[in-house]
């Protein structure tokens, strides 16, 4: 993914909210799941640490996308961003 779209991509999470929340238990694999489900489905999701949490959001995001081979988008504070291209809906031009 080069700049230009992870600058497109990045906008129009601007107006997505967090739809998952990753808390004290840190991730588990029905987690991973759910969350793959929900990038299927979204191609970009939005998702939030709590402040219980035992690993960074950096930590997490990395974690998601290399298990959902997924690409990271943003990190800010504890939200991040995801982005996984389903060839079905094809929603961003990615």
């Amino acid at each position: 993914m080069n700049s230009k779209q992870r600058a497109y991509l990045r906008g129009e999470a601007n107006a997505l909210e967090a739809i998952f929340q990753i808390g004290k238990e840190g991730l588990s694999d029905v987690q991973i799941t759910e969350i793959g489900f929900a990038l299927h489905k979204r191609e970009l999701i939005k998702l939030g640490i709590l402040e219980t949490c035992p690993v960074t959001a950096r930590e997490a995001a990395v974690e998601i996308a290399s298990r959902l081979k997924a690409e990271v988008v943003q990190v800010i504070g504890r939200k991040f961003v995801l982005y996984k291209k389903n060839h079905d809906i094809q929603r961003y031009g990615v």
